[in-house]
């Protein structure tokens, strides 16, 4: 018994073993972690090493991982800021998907396919793979930024045209007039409405309730037991609809996503998210067939070249057409130029449905699983090799004499949290940045930002900052924030100057550059957090204020004393530490 169930950890192992090796390699060399996933995939696999046998096993139960992923990213979607994605969604996701799946239709049939054959394989590269896309962008922090959303869209648009496209399989299918009648066509429409209808029900009535109670019963594991069930059940549901079950998924996420549980269940999900996804990327570098690819090598690798150009090239018009700069239709075209693994159900239902036969299906999945490998080195070579172009101004808002009685200079994190408290108060503030493409799409967030670079004396004027009482640095580039405090000391001696910093060394630069408030940016929450943790300690309130009093006066004197030239040591004495209470020990 004991060898027995030894033997059954054996394929955890290798699997586990096989990515802690390859991916931190793969990351170390600049390759990123969803090749190394797929390059130890194609190692271990049947066509590699030969480890396992059945990768299809193995991408079925991973596939929970893009599920998964979808419910994360519907966390962050709130129906308000959804219903703002919506021209996005269906306006720039339709029009993607029209010109891509024509072209590639034609490139289909110039290979000498039939048009069904063609129209089925073009379809299937269409279908974006979103688990290595919105990995990509999370490697690179984008996810949130206004072209990442832009790209968020088009996929969840891609997702649902899953569902749509299936059916356009069951009726192109020889078998499909005696299997299917019209009337069990509108069931199986029914009941996938039923099924988001009861989605939507349970997200709407229950699924608060359930963790409020929870929550209360103070039972950690069991909070986690539910985010899991929510997930899959979501999942499940959809699935029994005739549904995607990743859109299941985005749709549960959406319905919590205003929840105050929210952050708990992504920190609850994120584990097995990430554990699964990595997975998913294993089966799928197994399931390249190299003897597939060496039997019919020159159709594959012409397949692959003509649909990654043909469909980057299709993505890049749609992007120009949609007023997107140049540079963010580039990034869009090559980080979407490969077939995703909603591919692989469109292409297994169209063989059980005779459309395709066994030939094209092996093709095309190799096709679509070696576009997914190239991806991360198509996007490297793009990020090292492409040149330098600066952001289209083109459709930004520029300042023209505006007079407002605060001007911020920078719309990122800190701009933004700064902004609430003056449009609270009804203050009239006039906001730029120099993120062109920030400045077009603001207004989808709720503000009118105008592009410009505050280091430019005369974009500072035309902002307003001559009749501004106060302005607000909050860059994210230290040197441009000295350079800026510098400026408008000199030019507008009438406002005040309040510069974020981003440590003591830059906050010193910045009051000898003029800045009459300069706050560091880790400071405050710093201290907001010790200020926690003593009234969680029992101490009392007066007693707390009095040490925050007493800290704020020790890291002023500090920071006076390394003003006056002392530098960043002067003033240790007057660092508390715990080194003392370690040496008694």
């Amino acid at each position: 018994m004991a060898a027995e169930a030894s033997s059954d950890l054996i394929p955890v192992v290798m699997l586990l073993g096989a990515a802690v090796v390859a991916v931190p390699l793969f990351k170390r060399i600049g390759l990123g972690s969803v090749l190394g996933y797929l390059a130890a995939g194609l190692a271990i696999g049947p066509f590699g090493l030969g480890w396992f046998s059945d990768p299809q096993t193995i991408i079925h139960t991973a596939e929970l991982g893009v599920v998964m992923f979808l419910f994360v990213i519907g966390l962050e979607m709130q129906p308000s800021h959804l219903w703002a994605l919506r021209r996005a969604i269906f306006g720039l996701g339709s029009l993607q998907v029209l010109v891509c799946g024509a072209l590639l239709t034609l490139v289909g049939v110039a290979f000498g396919f039939s048009w069904t054959v063609s129209f089925i394989s073009a379809m299937g590269f269409v279908l974006t793979s979103t688990a290595i896309v919105m990995q990509l962008l999370g490697e690179r922090g984008d996810i949130a930024t206004p072209r990442g959303q832009k790209i968020v869209s088009i996929l969840l648009f891609e997702d649902l045209l899953i569902v749509p496209l299936l059916a356009v399989v069951a009726f192109l299918s020889p078998d499909a007039a005696a299997e299917v009648s019209g009337t069990s066509r509108w069931v199986s429409v029914g009941i996938g409405a039923g099924s988001i209808a009861l989605l939507v029900a349970v997200g709407v009535w229950l699924l608060n309730p359930l963790f409020r109670v929870l929550a209360n019963a103070h039972a950690r594991e069991v909070m986690t037991a539910a985010a899991l069930l929510v997930v899959l059940g979501a999942a499940l549901l959809m699935q029994l609809g005739g549904l995607s079950m990743a859109m299941g998924a985005f749709l549960a996420g959406v319905l919590l996503s205003e929840s105050t549980f929210r952050h708990q269940l992504e920190a609850d999900i994120e584990p097995f998210r990430g554990l699964l996804l990595g997975l998913f990327f294993l089966g799928v570098g197994m399931s390249l067939d190299l003897s597939a690819v060496a039997q019919h090598w020159a159709l594959i690798v012409a397949g692959v070249l003509s649909l990654m150009v043909v469909k980057a090239l299709g993505i890049y018009v749609v992007a120009r057409l949609t007023h997107s700069a140049h540079e963010d239709a580039l990034d869009r075209a090559v980080l979407m130029a490969q077939g995703g693994e909603f591919a692989f159900v469109l292409f297994a239902a169209a063989l059980a449905g005779r459309v395709i036969d066994p030939v094209v299906n092996a093709n095309m999945t190799a096709i679509v699983v070696l576009s997914m490998a190239l991806t991360p080195l198509a996007v490297l070579a793009l990020q090292r090799w492409a040149p330098r172009v600066s952001p289209s101004t083109a459709g930004a808002p520029v300042p023209d004499h505006e007079a407002g009685a605060v001007l911020i200079i920078g719309l990122g994190r800190v701009g933004q949290i700064a902004s609430q408290n003056l449009l609270l108060l009804g203050a009239e503030i006039t906001i730029i940045d120099a993120d062109p493409q920030l400045a077009r799409e603001a207004e989808h967030f709720g503000f009118k930002v105008y592009y410009g670079d505050g280091t430019r004396l005369d974009i500072l004027h035309a902002a307003g900052a001559g009749t501004a009482k106060v302005i607000l640095v909050c860059v994210d580039e230290a040197s441009a924030a000295t350079q800026i405090v510098q400026q408008c000391k000199h030019a507008f001696p009438q406002a005040r100057v309040i510069a974020r910093s981003f440590d003591r060394e830059h906050a010193a630069t910045l009051v000898k550059a003029g800045a009459d408030v300069q706050v560091r940016e880790t400071f405050e929450s710093a201290m907001v957090m010790g200020r926690e943790a003593m009234l969680a300690l029992g101490t009392e309130p007066a007693a707390v204020e009095a040490i925050v009093t007493d800290i704020r006066r020790r890291d002023a004197e500090r920071f006076q004393m390394e003003l006056d030239g002392g530098g960043l040591v002067a003033g240790r004495p007057m660092i508390l530490g715990n080194l003392r209470g370690w040496k008694g020990r």
